[in-house]
């Protein structure tokens, strides 16, 4: 061998080397269960535990798959831990004869379970069904709550589209025709939608089909159609909820970053700008995409959201809330 190839086979061997550890530091994502009030919860989890820890609450009818590409961008700075709900995605689903299927029940699941997992303080990204959840838990805790990351987690009645708003109304009591109207929400169908619309069409390719698909085969297990409708049909509860969460908001004025998908036809972008109204310091970003923004806007998100913690978490200000930052689309 030349000297000239032996130079360049070690170089290339040096190159290798770094290369396989820039690949062993990055975070691993592991796939873990506990068993909490006799369920079993299904749970992602990456970074390292002495840090600042993160936990992310997924929305209907999804579970902590749609955080599957956050998760490693996160887990560098952050102790990221995404559960699923009971009756959601690799979560237990136990039957609706001896677990209440309500908001109410499954934030308690969650607030055992954080325990379960040593959660003590926490920054929280809701999304969806995952506001409530998440909200609750901030009612109940507020210490353990470092900070709130809302995409499309509504907390105002100004941030429910007219069609949403009008659903729950015929909500209210609880029938059998009502129930029966919310099974449309529950097909394949309407699932692709829920991730296709309010999409450009240039960004429609960044929408994995493997999202819906499993959301619409979690959803077709035998009983998950009912349980999803007694959720459904629970979902104004929540709204009942809202001023007590807004005097929360008010009073302890914790840091807030909205990253909203603009386009969303459930929770429309006036319930992101909404959080200024009681906490003066919250920062809104708002996205050119629909309900699931992590689709399509993962790294503009995961960019502000490392930022917004930077700040507000790993180095806390003197006054809570924040500053006004300008929206972004």
């Amino acid at each position: 061998m030349s000297r000239a190839l032996f130079v360049a086979a070690l170089a290339t061997i040096a190159l290798l080397g770094n290369f396989a550890r820039s690949l062993a530091a990055e975070p691993v994502t592991h796939y873990r269960t506990v068993t909490v009030d006799d369920v079993k919860i299904f749970y992602r989890e990456a970074g390292d535990s002495n840090k600042p820890a993160l936990l992310l609450l997924h929305g209907f009818p999804t579970s902590s798959h749609m955080f599957r590409n956050l998760i490693p961008l996160l887990a560098s700075r952050y102790h990221v831990i995404a559960p699923d709900y009971p009756g959601f995605g690799f979560s237990d689903a136990p039957d609706r004869a001896r677990f209440e299927y309500t908001f109410e029940h499954l934030t308690q699941v969650m607030d055992d379970f954080t325990q379960a997992v040593g959660l003590k303080r926490y920054a929280m990204y809701i999304f969806d069904y995952g506001a409530p959840i998440g909200l609750r838990l901030a009612l109940v805790h507020p210490e353990r709550v470092s900070a709130i990351i809302s995409q499309n987690g509504n907390a105002y009645e100004e941030g429910l589209s007219a069609g949403f708003a009008g659903r729950l109304k015929a909500s209210r009591e609880p029938t059998e025709q009502a129930r029966m109207a919310w099974r449309a929400a529950l097909t394949p169908e309407a699932g692709q939608r829920r991730y296709l619309t309010g999409v450009s069409e240039a960004h429609r390719v960044l929408v994995a089909p493997e999202a819906f698909a499993l959301d619409s085969a979690l959803l077709a297990r035998p009983g998950n159609d009912e349980i999803q409708l007694d959720l459904l049909m629970d979902y104004g509860s929540n709204v009942a909820l809202y001023p007590q969460v807004q005097e929360y908001l008010r009073r302890t004025h914790p840091p807030v970053l909205l990253v909203w998908g603009k386009n969303d036809q459930t929770f429309v972008p006036a319930g992101a700008a909404a959080f200024k109204r009681d906490v003066p310091g919250a920062e809104v970003h708002l996205y050119d995409t629909g309900h699931f923004a992590l689709e399509t806007h993962l790294h503009e998100i995961a960019d502000a959201i490392r930022d917004f913690l930077r700040r507000k978490v790993d180095r806390p200000p003197a006054t809570s809330g924040g500053s006004s930052h300008p929206g972004r689309t």
